[in-house]
């Protein structure tokens, strides 16, 4: 898809894909677009779709259609995922059905949830039950930073302790280039600050397992009513209740993808990338700078980065964490390749040689078979 306008025609609407499940999508109608084009007889074509995008959302109770997918975007390869804005021909009313002929140009794509049109992230994490994790937190906030977009960080549970230690964890995080919002889905407290960051717009919520996020989402949408499961008592961590991605729309405005919860993102940045991801490392460039410019901020001599902040060390073993998928994506190409990814303790990914030796592979049946009738051959 490029930028162009797309064609549409008479009785056809537009709409947002809130949820995919198997071939079907569930779309919520824009009912202003279609008020936008009434009275006109002709073709016409929308507004400048890339702005139509980021515009005015979806209507509040706006109908909702199932629909399909046309064969001719499957032919071009063009994919229909969470958030897409489409074009949705003529639709079945009687049957609540339709099917999507068209998708808008996408100003921003999420890989993993894959959803479209995003504009920020919702991080959220829990100040105790589970414990706040330093490093688990610095691997999100790089992840949510490499995405591009805002990046909005609440603490929950803040009910649970006291001001002095939620002092602590602030100045420390805006150490870090961060001012969190301290939340409590409990004790109701600053969830109308929430509310006013989400609205009018198209939020991704993440996090850990555990933190809440189901339940914020619960209180946000009580329409939502989203599965919730306690802390496990044995590993101080969360279980897993969100199964697939989909679009909640948010009274008052704003819509809100709830993502699948998990412990370890994975960081697919290139090495010379990875220092943009740390806001206080940026602060240091932006006051002098290396002396070489391809400085991986390690040992090289006059940098400007390397130093006693907080997080360096995880920008080290972050650093490491690239350098070594750099090098596995390198070995994939080759088709003697001899590295395997293996992840250990604490989700922290690791490249180990693979065992070349074929001793250690069953044969196949096939091949058994094979040299069975060779046999029989042989002694005819």
């Amino acid at each position: 898809m490029s930028g162009e306008a797309l064609l549409i025609n008479p009785g056809d609407l537009t709409g947002i894909v809130l949820a995919v499940q198997a071939n079907y999508y569930r779309v919520q109608l824009d009912l202003q677009a279609e008020e936008a084009r009434k009275g006109k007889k002709e073709k016409s074509l929308l507004p400048s779709p890339q702005s139509s995008a980021t515009s005015a959302l979806i209507t509040p109770n706006s109908p909702i259609l199932l629909c399909t997918r046309r064969s001719r975007l499957k032919k071009i390869g063009q994919q229909v995922i969470v958030g897409d804005r489409v074009v949705i021909e003529e639709p079945d009313w009687a049957g609540g059905r339709g099917a999507i002929a068209d998708v808008f140009p996408r100003h921003s794509e999420l890989d993993r949830p894959a959803i479209a049109n995003v504009n920020q992230i919702l991080l959220v994490f829990a100040v105790t039950d589970p414990p706040l994790e330093p490093y688990q937190l610095s691997r999100f906030l790089v992840k949510g930073e490499s995405t591009g977009l805002d990046v909005v960080l609440c603490l929950n549970k803040s009910d649970l302790i006291a001001s002095q230690e939620q002092a602590e964890i602030k100045q420390r995080l805006n150490a870090w280039g961060y001012q969190p919002k301290f939340i409590s889905v409990y004790k109701d407290i600053n969830i109308d600050v929430v509310k006013n960051i989400l609205k009018s717009k198209i939020t991704v919520i993440a996090g850990a397992s555990g933190v809440g996020k189901s339940s914020l989402i619960n209180t946000l949408i009580p329409s939502a009513n989203l599965r919730v499961a306690e802390v496990s008592g044995k590993l101080a961590r969360g279980r897993h209740t969100t199964r697939h991605v989909e679009l909640f729309e948010i009274p008052g405005g704003g819509l809100l993808a709830d993502t699948p919860g998990f412990n370890q993102p994975d960081l697919d940045c290139t090495p010379e990338e990875l220092i943009s991801y740390f806001p206080e490392a940026m602060q240091r460039l932006e006051n002098g700078s290396c002396r070489f410019s391809d400085c991986l901020h390690r040992n090289e001599p006059d940098c400007v980065v390397r130093g006693d902040w907080e997080r360096y060390e995880d920008y080290l073993e972050f650093l490491q964490e690239a350098i070594e998928r750099q090098t596995w994506l390198k070995q994939q190409a080759d088709p003697e390749s001899n590295l395997k990814l293996k992840t250990k303790g604490k989700g922290r990914q690791q490249y180990e040689p693979r065992l070349e030796s074929k001793k250690y592979r069953r044969v196949s049946r096939k091949k058994q078979q094979q040299k069975l009738q060779e046999l029989y051959q042989e002694e005819e």
